[in-house]
């Protein structure tokens, strides 16, 4: 229980410090330095990652490293085992991302402003007009050479496997004609929420053979591409379980 509080002091400490840090970095985007600025503030927020990492004593294997593209617009599709999925992929995806998160995410004092100047968008999903501006605000990231995250299954699944994805849950993707590079996290539930309780726990994390959707008919890339997804990361799960 020590080891839980002590992460969360640190997590609240950095997110406070850094902020004036970020924010002046995040201005001078806005003000023609978008690329390097992106960049800047994805470092800082992948030392808090790495950092949070190393406090919790968890051993990390991470492969398919060589699988994610160092330029063009990319969108990660993973699997959303826990709330430490986005640490995770903080920490080792050596590319600057956003993601869609749900609107009520926006209460969080300093949480909310994070996630906005990593390139995060809050999502009304109860209002379809502004889901769909939002995910078009994804789509001009991704076409201008930023990266996104999706998680298809549209909610943590909290150790029940890899739950089905979403009808539409690829459209960010589809309609930014992104390279679609697959993940699979296998352990990020057994560290934290299991028991609500940091724990030291073994992961993996999967970077598979990436997935360019321009190259794919327009007829397939609904329900053929959802199912190519879901099949490449099921595989490495239940390939991770048995070894």
């Amino acid at each position: 229980m020590i080891k839980t509080i002590l992460i969360i002091i640190f997590i609240a400490f950095y997110a406070i410090f850094f902020m004036p840090l970020a924010f002046f970095a995040f201005l001078l985007s806005l003000a023609g330095l978008r690329k390097p600025m992106s960049y800047f503030i994805y470092w800082v927020a992948q030392c808090w990652a790495f950092s949070v990492i190393a406090m919790t004593g968890s051993k990390i294997k991470v492969t398919g490293i060589e699988n994610i593209p160092k330029k063009d617009g990319i969108c990660f599709v993973c699997n959303h085992c826990g709330y430490f999925d986005i640490v995770l992929l903080l920490a080792y995806s050596r590319r600057p991302f956003g993601f869609i998160a749900k609107k009520e995410l926006m209460l969080l004092p300093f949480i909310n402003v994070w996630i906005y100047m990593l390139g995060g968008l809050f999502i009304d999903r109860r209002n379809v007009r502004k889901a769909l501006r939002t995910i078009d605000t994804g789509v001009k990231r991704i076409q201008t050479g930023g990266g996104m995250v999706i998680f298809p299954e549209g909610s943590r699944s909290r150790g029940r496997g890899l739950l089905p994805f979403h009808p539409g849950s690829l459209k960010l993707a589809t309609k930014a004609e992104a390279i679609i590079v697959p993940v699979a996290i296998e352990g990020s539930y057994e560290l934290f929420e299991k028991n609500y309780r940091v724990v030291s726990v073994p992961i993996k994390i999967s970077f598979l053979e990436c997935i360019p959707t321009a190259s794919i008919p327009q007829e397939d890339r609904k329900a053929v591409l959802s199912d190519r997804i879901y099949t490449v990361i099921k595989e490495e799960l239940d390939k991770n379980s048995l070894s």
